[in-house]
């Protein structure tokens, strides 16, 4: 209250602007060295958590008497301007420039601390009045226009005034409140050619200002063109394809690459940066990128002028290599810190996956198997999620140079920077990268490459098994595992020396049904190609626990347990013993009610307990397993004799049922007990069905039956 009185004071002394502009300076050191002080400014209560909205910067508080200040400079400058805040005060400032500067500095201090600390929603700075929320964020909007009246001003002041929207209305990302600033922010962000001159704009030297207007520069920590990025990502983010379009037309891309290849870099050498070329703090940075990946879902062209070039993608890995990201991480401004080195890697990662994500969401992977595929978290909001539904030109063009692509990120060495990425980070920010590396892995050159770069080091294993970790990171560190597993058995040396076993075992007994599903799942890879992890099964007492996870209640769990152990039977018969209290558990999943793909599961399983030898043969028949393999027959026979066209035959476990019993009669114990079966007869019917390979193996029983 007595500050209120203080600011008001200080709007009718025209001349005095070392008083005047002192609260301002202290208030921003106040702001950068207190993360309350920015909440104590917008007058939010002391113990809010940061996830909870509520309306800030109401009456009497701070922020609205700065915004107060910002209506009455626009005033003095002759402006037809609604006030933002009722005031008597009328008055008309001599030289109101370095008020403004001042003023939208304060108000992007105060919004980028909010962000930093979690606080997603403009609602903080706004209070939750659409009169006030117009109006405010119009009288910035105002500022930003002087430039096309006064140019010899505009840049620092229009700098300024971009810089305090920008960074309001970046509240707004990751919002879980639903609000209509994004309609009311949409008009009044500058139109694409007033951006465009903004970006372009490169006097001598950007940050030396005139002295008289604000000592001399912005302060270290903004950049004079960070608020024409930042307007941009929003227009590009609420604007919707149309505005993606158009902005790409304008060539906004290359002029984005342009800036970001300026020598930036050498701009964070020094805070006070003398030399900034760049016109970029690290906060601007990241909302390029940010821009950069939003203009991918503009076309064909775009993308490739984007992402197959090897320059540009060496340019934006640059962006988190080892020399980058420690200048960040000791920049004391917002944007630097773990926190800036976070956002920097997440932003470029999200750039650089988006071929990876369009394609794999143009291959029809359905929400419910979301949780099971690699890398999922990058498919949450990302341009490419949306371009494979509203693009088909681009996905094919995706499609045809993911080559080119994948060889781009194997020249430029980007494996080896995600992998380095994962040393500046910590352990709760490691989502993004390591779903990242979960997609690369899908790509045979890009694992070969990660593998070699140490993908595997059984230190860094160890810190993505942590329980304390994120669910998501565990997930995506397990679906590596069993991705290398599945696709070569060159991998299984590198996956043994990460010593990863003992926190598999641990897994298949985790609460979670996704961590137990993919824990089974990857076990059953690791037995894929050969028998070269059957020792360690025993070793490490696996077996055990997979046989009790085929009567996990997670459906998935079940069916990737079934998985596992028919792999686990394939190669030898050296787990045999182990796995003979398997086969009631197999046998009772042939009868439930259970998805057609966990049945050809454990049917392929029985068929590989007797592939080996017959040393289990007494048990398959003492405890069912025939009889379920034949009742599972007679059921889906009529399907099969009677095919529909919504019938998949593919996708019946008929054919893999057969195929067991098939098996099952090279040992004449088991051929005794199916010949005399009642449900025999079944297998004479399916000589007759249309599809050829089950008559096959009909007539492979039958003909096996009748030996002696």
């Amino acid at each position: 209250k007595g500050y209120s009185c203080r600011m008001a004071y200080l709007k009718v002394i025209p001349n005095f602007y070392s008083i005047v502009l002192f609260p301002f300076q202290l208030l921003s050191r106040c702001c950068l060295h207190n993360g309350i002080v920015p909440s104590v400014l917008c007058g939010l209560p002391g113990s809010l958590p940061v996830t909870t909205v509520v309306s800030g910067g109401g009456d009497r508080t701070i922020v609205s008497e700065i915004f107060s200040v910002l209506s009455i400079c626009s005033s003095s400058l002759n402006k037809d301007a609604h006030t933002v805040e009722p005031s008597n005060t009328k008055c008309k400032l001599a030289n109101p420039s370095a008020l403004i500067c001042h003023s939208c500095t304060i108000l992007t201090i105060i919004a980028q601390c909010l962000k930093s600390t979690g606080r997603n929603s403009a609602i903080f700075m706004l209070t939750t009045s659409p009169k006030k929320q117009l109006a405010r964020l119009s009288v910035l909007a105002r500022h930003v226009s002087y430039d096309d009246k006064t140019k010899a001003s505009f840049q620092l002041q229009s700098a300024s005034a971009m810089l305090a929207l920008a960074s309001i209305l970046s509240l707004e990302s990751g919002t879980s409140v639903e609000s209509s600033i994004s309609e009311i922010a949409m008009p009044l962000i500058p139109r694409t050619s007033t951006l465009s001159d903004h970006l372009k704009f490169s006097p001598g030297n950007e940050n030396q200002q005139d002295h008289g207007n604000f000592n001399g520069k912005l302060p270290y920590w903004l950049r004079v063109k960070d608020g024409s990025v930042g307007l941009l990502d929003s227009k590009l983010k609420w604007g919707g394809p149309l505005a993606v379009q158009q902005l790409c037309a304008s060539g906004i891309p290359l002029l984005l690459i342009g800036l970001l290849s300026n020598g930036f870099l050498n701009a964070y050498q020094e805070n006070e940066c003398q030399n900034d070329k760049g016109g970029l703090s690290p906060i601007g940075v990241v909302c390029t990128i940010s821009s950069l990946c939003r203009c991918l879902s503009g076309g064909t062209l775009i993308f490739r002028q984007i992402l197959i070039r090897s320059e540009h993608v060496k340019l934006i890995s640059n962006l988190i290599c080892d020399v980058h990201l420690k200048l960040i991480k000791f920049w004391t401004g917002p944007g630097g810190g773990n926190a800036g080195v976070r956002d920097l890697i997440n932003a470029v990662i999200d750039l650089l996956a988006f071929p990876f994500v369009a394609l794999q969401n143009a291959h029809g992977l359905p929400s419910a198997t979301a949780s099971v595929s690699s890398g999922f978290l990058l498919n949450v909001g990302s341009p490419g999620q949306r371009v494979c539904v509203e693009d088909n030109d681009t996905v094919k063009a995706i499609e045809e140079d993911m080559g080119k692509y994948i060889k781009i990120l194997m020249e430029v060495g980007v494996p080896s920077i995600i992998l380095q990425c994962l040393d500046h980070m910590e352990l709760n920010d490691l989502g993004r990268p390591v779903a990242f590396l979960a997609k690369m892995v899908c790509q045979r050159p890009l694992a070969v490459q990660l593998v070699s770069k140490g993908l595997l080091d059984p230190n860094r294993m160890k810190r993505l098994f942590d329980l304390s970790a994120p669910k998501e990171v565990m997930l995506d560190a397990l679906m590596i595992i069993s991705d290398l597993a599945r696709m070569d058995k060159g991998f299984y040396e590198y996956i043994k020396c990460a010593s990863v076993l003992e926190f598999l075992k641990s897994f298949l007994s985790h609460e979670d049904p996704n961590m137990r599903a993919k824990a089974c799942s990857a076990l059953g890879n690791m037995c894929r190609h050969n028998a070269f992890f059957y020792s360690s099964l025993a070793r490490y007492q696996i077996v055990s626990i997979l046989i009790d996870r085929c009567s996990d209640p997670d459906k998935r769990t079940r069916k990737f347990a079934c998985f596992a152990i028919g792999n686990a039977a394939y190669h030898n018969d050296v787990l045999y013993e182990e796995l003979r209290r398997s086969i009631p558990h197999l046998a009772n999943l042939l009868q439930k009610t259970e998805e057609d793909k966990t049945k050809a599961n454990a049917a392929g399983a029985l068929s590989n307990l007797v592939r080996n030898s017959d040393r289990l043969c007494e048990d398959i028949l003492s405890e069912g397993a025939v009889q379920s393999l034949l009742k599972l027959i007679s059921d889906y026979a009529v399907s099969a004799l009677n095919p529909s066209r919504n019938d998949s035959t593919n996708e019946s476990p008929l054919k893999i049922a057969l195929f067991s019993l098939a098996k099952m009669c090279a040992h004449p114990l088991c051929r005794q007990f199916i010949s005399s079966s009642h449900l025999f007869p079944v297998i004479g019917r399916l000589l007759q069905s249309p599809e050829s390979s089950i008559a096959k193996y009909a007539s492979v029983i039958i003909n096996k039956v009748a030996e002696p």
